[in-house]
């Protein structure tokens, strides 16, 4: 069972346009992304799926100058991207984690693969279906199966959009949806780690400039001890809001 991290990735965002590159420590955000990721212990593979857009043509160079797996695709069909990413790997178990989200937690990454494999004939899970886990520490597992019916299936825009609407919503009861992995105590935090902002980049700047050591990655909860010290610099990025699925 071929177990692997997709990270969703694009130059193009419409609030911080080539965050994903953004030097970080001396480091593209995306970097950080993928060596996090690459020290999960479930996963064997790390592929990164950006789009077929000039402006990607970066993201891919940059993939292709550090040996990164990758795949281009359709930008605006995600759920597409995916679908062929992961055929093209031969993936029967995918971790979707997003390039805006550079303390994205290895152990938790791990955490949901193994209640995946243990849940019998689960679909998906999650730890984002109740949300107990700061925002940018988000993963979600779903077998190829699942994927494939998906990407054949769906036909909203925003099921295309956001790659596993049409399966976590359970329409008529196609799919298993298994129970949501839950934050223990020391990650169970409302902090705001994605990066869709300017003041979202400038808050992990902080937390970069204050923790990183080249050769390893921050530990998220060392981050949490942080801004729980410097709760002006958790204040950064508290009026920014997510945008919905829908």
């Amino acid at each position: 069972m071929n177990t692997h991290i997709i990270i969703q990735a694009r130059m193009g965002s419409g609030r911080l346009p080539g965050k994903i590159l953004k030097d970080l420590c001396g480091f593209p955000m995306l970097y950080h992304v993928i060596e996090r990721c690459r020290k999960s212990k479930l996963a064997e593979r790390v592929i990164l799926a950006t789009t077929v857009e000039a402006q990607d043509n970066s993201t891919a160079d940059f993939c292709s100058n550090h040996g990164i797996d990758y795949m281009r695709g359709s930008e605006n069909d995600v759920l597409s991207r995916y679908y062929e990413t992961a055929r093209k790997f031969h993936s029967s178990v995918i971790v979707r984690v997003t390039a805006d989200c550079p303390l994205i937690d290895p152990l938790i990454i791990d955490s949901c693969i193994q209640k995946f494999k243990e849940e019998k004939d689960v679909d998906y899970l999650s730890n984002v279906s109740v949300r107990t886990f700061p925002r940018g520490l988000d993963v979600e597992v779903f077998s190829f199966n699942a994927l494939q019916r998906a990407y054949k299936e769906a036909k909203e825009l925003y099921e295309r959009e956001h790659v596993t609407p049409y399966i976590w919503e359970n329409k008529k009861r196609e799919f298993k949806i298994g129970e949501s992995v839950r934050a223990s105590s020391e990650y169970a935090r409302n902090y705001r780690l994605t990066v869709d902002y300017p003041e979202d980049f400038e808050l992990m700047k902080k937390i970069y400039e204050a923790l990183y050591k080249e050769g390893t990655i921050i530990d998220a909860r060392e981050a949490f001890v942080f801004l729980n010290h410097h709760p002006e610099i958790a204040r950064i990025n508290a009026h920014c809001e997510q945008r919905p699925v829908q």
